[in-house]
């Protein structure tokens, strides 16, 4: 084995998990759930089987990624962020085949209790604020602010916050 997990994750036969990767107490990773090398999935993390997850991510604790959400490299999701993968769900009608695609590029941060709304796409190195909720798509760089989600500003490959989009 060339990840680590604890002895109270659960890891389906059929789930992919890359070199280096640390998956903590009482998580779930489902077959045909892809996760790259490198990765630190926090304690109660959840992974549908039609997740990847890309290198270098950290997904904090109570964090439930389910079918649909796509994750590039050096992604950040803070503690108990929310990701939906239908627009309507009701308990008695089966939308399975609705589910709708979540794509979070490159370096993006996702900060503790946010919610993404799926079908979005947020770009590479945005950096969506704790508790905030988005509902579109997000531009690279964007900062992403309160409920439901707006641009505050840009940030930068480091994180910080900057006057005006970074050049490409």
């Amino acid at each position: 084995m060339t990840y680590n997990a604890h002895e109270s994750a659960i890891i389906d036969p059929g789930a992919i998990v890359g070199e280096g990767t640390r998956i903590w107490h009482w998580s779930h990773i489902c077959a045909g759930a892809n996760i790259g090398r490198n990765c630190s999935l926090g304690q109660n993390t959840y992974v549908a089987k039609q997740v990847i997850i890309g290198n270098n991510c950290k997904i904090q604790n109570n964090v439930s990624l389910f079918d649909g959400v796509i994750l590039e490299d050096d992604v950040f999701c803070g503690p108990s962020v929310v990701f939906t993968n239908v627009l309507n769900p009701r308990s008695a009608i089966p939308r399975k085949l609705e589910y709708r695609s979540t794509l979070v590029k490159k370096g993006a941060t996702i900060g503790a209790n946010a919610t993404i709304v799926c079908g979005v796409v947020l770009g590479e190195y945005s950096f969506i604020a704790a508790g905030s909720v988005v509902t579109g798509d997000v531009a690279p760089y964007a900062l992403m602010v309160g409920v439901p989600a707006r641009q505050d500003g840009w940030m930068n490959m480091n994180g910080e916050r900057i006057n005006a989009p970074p050049s490409s």
